[in-house]
């Protein structure tokens, strides 16, 4: 057992035991070279009964899969280190507490809320779901997903999750936790899939919305109203669809669940009454129909010339407002209107750039906007481009309130990442904004997985395609390009050659393309005439570390680019 104090790999020093259970311990420790927090999971090899070792093994299975992994609803592993007689994973400390522990001390929660939080995990689960192969989480429960103080949740805990295999029948293990496991997860009921997770999250949401635990006492679940008559018909067609015992009635995937969570009141028995209506009137309808047909496409035309001046009109009211709650407001009814429609958002994005800074508020104030209505802008055609804006305005202008300005930089490319990946998913590859939406990811997933890379020896290679990312991105200064865009490409240039400047040589970029491409950064720097007093203090930064980075290319490099060693 570590103990407070004890310096782990001669980094991580132990502050706090945080958790325990089963073989395993969970403590709070700093990272003494660059004071930020991170939990650290021990886990004991020394015993050698049969439980243990699955702990062991699921240990080791965690650490590999979320290494691989960027989505910023699932925790990060950013270090591994196996001793003798126990393993230490290393990986973000969630600041916050676990939705059951929220659950137990409140009771049940708010339906809003969870399907809030539910929007978040289906994201998450979906990501895991369309990796290749594809990632079954498979004990997704309450216990498993931390809240955060701002209000986004997190999973963590992969210690039973699997990769799908394809021409397996069934599972070799019964794991999961009981009253949240799915029928196909016990022995010879078959293999788990997406529809797994469903299952699980449909139990979860149960739990959050009734307080009744389903691992307790009467181990059924019934639908929600029958502990809550006010709560929506809707979410509770939902949950009982999720939690069919056959799979091919379920959901079949998170992101059909996903926006059904976005539609509930759809599925509630008023809304689908009206439906059913409407039909009846219709068929009785039917014959006066062919006699106002002509009026009809009239009218339907009328409503919609309605639909896009009441659109033009807010959007105009948007931009002529002064300040930025009344412009919100515009633009909030523009979305109400029409809410596939890309020109709104863009609108705000434009609006949160303007002070410099994106903050955990505006995050918050953002996402309740955007992800209720990724549907509709996809089936309207307008999320790549939407996605590649959000992606930017995290990328350069994030910021979640610490000082750490290394640490606020990993958690904006962390963040970003994900949308240019969105950008490039749904873009075409003649998008305008589709080179740059690739660049842009190509480098988040490089920083983010650089270090695990390093340390498995297998980073040959990934440096000359971070070089040409790198060149791309500084290629696409031109005369539009905000003052502080234009500063932080620099800035991440001469942090590349700073840290990575071995790996480009090693994968081949020449020393005249170094030389030539430095250059061309530090002239663009020098001439750069920042107004702002942050961007004033942000050139002096770079400009400190240029020569650092000139000294650094020319120790690598002998003449004409041959190796150094």
């Amino acid at each position: 057992m570590a103990e407070i104090g004890q310096v782990i790999n001669n980094k991580y020093e132990i502050l706090k035991l945080i958790g325990k259970g089963g073989m395993s311990r969970v403590y709070l420790a700093m990272d003494m070279n660059i004071h930020k927090p991170w939990a650290v999971k021990e886990i004991d090899k020394t015993v050698r009964d049969q439980n243990n070792e699955v702990i062991i093994q699921s240990a080791i299975a965690e650490a590999n899969l979320i290494k691989e992994l960027d989505h910023n609803a699932i925790v990060r592993i950013v270090d591994i280190i196996d001793e003798p007689d126990k393993i230490f994973i290393i990986e973000d400390y969630i600041d916050g507490e676990t939705l059951n522990a929220l659950i137990l001390r409140e009771g049940a929660q708010p339906q809003e809320k969870v399907i809030e939080w539910a929007i978040q995990i289906c994201s998450a689960l979906e990501y895991l779901h369309t990796r290749k192969p594809p990632i079954i989480y498979r004990d997704m429960k309450p216990a498993n997903v931390m809240l955060k103080p701002e209000g986004n949740v997190k999973i963590i805990d992969f210690g039973i999750a699997r990769e799908y295999k394809e021409h397996n029948t069934e599972d070799t293990k019964c794991l999961g936790t009981k009253g949240y496991a799915a029928p196909e997860q016990f022995g010879g009921k078959g293999q788990t899939d997406a529809r797994t997770d469903v299952y699980c999250l449909g139990v979860t949401l149960y739990y959050l919305v009734t307080g009744k635990n389903p691992s307790e006492p009467p181990y059924e679940i019934y639908p929600i109203r029958y502990w809550n008559p006010r709560l929506s018909s809707g979410l509770e067609a939902i949950i009982l669809k999720c939690t069919r015992p056959n799979p091919g009635e379920r959901f079949q995937s998170c992101a059909e669940l996903s926006y059904a969570l976005q539609h509930y009141e759809e599925y509630t028995a008023q809304y689908r009454a009206k439906q059913l209506a409407k039909v009846w009137k219709f068929g009785a309808a039917v014959a006066a129909a062919v006699i106002f047909l002509i009026a009809g496409f009239v009218g339907l035309g009328k409503r919609r010339g309605k639909i896009n001046s009441d659109f033009e009109i807010n959007m105009n009211q948007a931009v002529r407002a002064t300040d930025d709650k009344e412009k919100l407001y515009y633009y909030e009814k523009a979305i109400d209107i029409k809410p596939g429609a890309a020109e709104p958002y863009l609108g705000i994005i434009k609006m949160l750039k303007e002070d410099m800074v994106f903050d955990v508020e505006e995050e918050t104030q953002l996402k309740r906007l955007v992800i209720p209505n990724q549907e509709a802008l996809k089936r309207e055609g307008d999320y790549a481009e939407l996605a590649f804006e959000i992606g930017k305005l995290y990328w350069y202008y994030y910021s979640y309130g610490t000082e750490n300005q290394a640490d606020n930089t990993m958690s904006r490319r962390g963040a970003a990442t994900e949308w240019f990946n969105d950008a490039v998913t749904y873009g075409k590859t003649d998008d305008e904004f589709y080179l740059m939406a690739s660049v842009y990811r190509d480098i988040g997933e490089f920083n983010s997985t650089i270090e695990m890379k390093i340390r498995e020896g297998s980073d040959g290679g990934a440096y000359k395609e971070h070089w040409i990312s790198l060149r791309e991105m500084v290629s696409s200064i031109d005369y539009s390009t905000p003052e502080v865009v234009e500063l932080e490409i620099y800035n991440q240039f001469i942090d590349a050659v700073i840290a990575r400047m071995k790996g480009f040589r090693n994968d081949g970029v020449s020393y005249s393309e170094v030389s030539a491409l430095y250059e061309k950064v530090v002239a663009g720097l020098q001439d750069t005439n920042p107004i702002s007093e942050l961007n004033v203090a942000k050139k002096e930064a770079i400009l400190a570390k240029v020569e650092m980075a000139k000294d650094i290319i020319d120790t690598n490099y002998n003449k004409g680019g041959t190796k150094t060693e």
